[in-house]
């Protein structure tokens, strides 16, 4: 009798661990189309001491002395993003965040920040982060979430550097395609 109660719990066990494993599996992520795409242009004016009236960014923490490629630089923005090259166009989004250069050996950068839509045809936001690896010619970044038209979604904004001029102005082109749309 005490064999047959073990053998009923063991199998009672292993049927619930086998349902639980069939419960906890979620379909594949079907990366082949987006769900959402967008491109949109991110234009960061750093404050330079004199142009107070057109930065979008300013350094919260300066450059250490360790390599010569601005390592521990933080930046913290809040920039106008166009769907087209032209500083001066209506902006559709603000890029709202902070990046800051953690390589010494060469230009790299971390971001995280917030895209966040207002307009007729988008209402939300969109979170952003990664690695910027500036020296290559297009970098991806993961998209991590979102709100409103946006609500939890995923995927990746690809990075290219459109123009920089010094120090100062630089504009990237931001492919951001989604995966996971509710």
């Amino acid at each position: 009798m005490r064999i047959n109660l073990e053998k009923t719990c063991c199998i009672l066990f292993f049927l619930l661990f086998i349902s639980q494993s069939v419960l906890a599996y979620k379909r594949p992520i079907k990366s082949s189309k987006p769900c959402k795409r967008l491109v949109l242009y991110y234009h960061d004016i750093l404050f330079n001491g004199t142009n107070t009236g057109n930065a979008t960014s300013a350094r919260a923490a300066n450059a250490t002395k360790l390599g010569d490629f601005t390592f521990g630089m933080l930046v913290v923005f809040d920039d106008p993003m166009t769907k087209d090259h032209h500083l001066l166009s209506p902006p559709v989004a603000r890029a709202q965040g902070f990046y800051f250069y953690d390589m010494k050996s060469t230009y790299n950068a971390w971001f995280a920040y917030t895209l966040i839509f207002n307009s007729t045809k988008h209402k939300g936001t969109l979170n952003i982060m990664g690695a910027d690896m500036m020296m290559e010619e297009t970098r991806d970044l993961s998209v991590v979430g979102g709100t409103g038209d946006f609500f939890m979604a995923r995927g990746i904004a690809t990075f290219r550097t459109d123009t920089f001029q010094g120090a100062d102005y630089f504009r990237l082109q931001m492919d951001i395609k989604l995966y996971e749309c509710y």
